[in-house]
């Protein structure tokens, strides 16, 4: 499996280091260089490009399965801009998962900010779903400990993929066994 990370912070590299330790393949976005090292270091795919410009993600879907926006303690001198990642820019986002390798979209759908906002977020997931058929789960865990929500990802990612394994998941949720995939 391949996620691409939006929001890769102290809770998304644990959820990162998590997903590769389990031999998925994690493409993590970052707004500039200095934050390259430390992903690198996670284990992931380092991508360069920024939220609140879509057109930097657009070749970041490819060949991705999980879109996971983890924006909900995103923050910023401009509200409006952080209010527009889980309205305008994740409407965008979700319209260029359409006909794409992405099975599925985990929304961070609690945080920091304004539970309006995040209510939008949720909304444009919702409408997604309903107008293109996206899969979603919202991630309602407390972002306080890491390792937990990280752990609450998987669980939530682990929804989205029926019965295919997922890290922290075991053994595959059906039965099946991993060389009949």
């Amino acid at each position: 499996m391949r996620v691409l990370l939006v929001g890769s912070s102290t809770r998304g590299l644990a959820l990162a280091r998590r997903l590769v330790a389990d031999g998925h393949a994690v493409r993590a976005v970052t707004r500039t260089e200095a934050r390259r090292a430390e992903l690198e270091a996670a284990g992931c795919e380092c991508w360069i490009g920024d939220p609140d410009r879509i057109g930097t993600l657009r070749y970041a879907l490819e060949n991705v399965t999980i879109l996971v926006w983890a924006l909900g303690t995103a923050s910023g001198p401009d509200p409006e801009r952080v209010a527009a990642l889980h309205g305008s820019r994740l409407k965008m986002m979700l319209e260029k998962t359409t006909d794409t390798t992405v099975r599925g979209v985990l929304y961070e759908a609690t945080g920091t900010l304004d539970d309006a906002i995040l209510a939008a977020g949720v909304d444009e997931v919702l409408f997604a779903n309903r107008a293109n058929e996206i899969p979603y789960v919202l991630l309602q865990a407390d972002g306080t400990d890491a390792e937990a929500w990280a752990q609450a990802a998987l669980t939530a990612m682990a929804t989205l993929l029926g019965d295919r394994p997922i890290a922290g998941q075991g053994a595959w949720p059906t039965g099946r066994p991993a060389a009949q995939a």
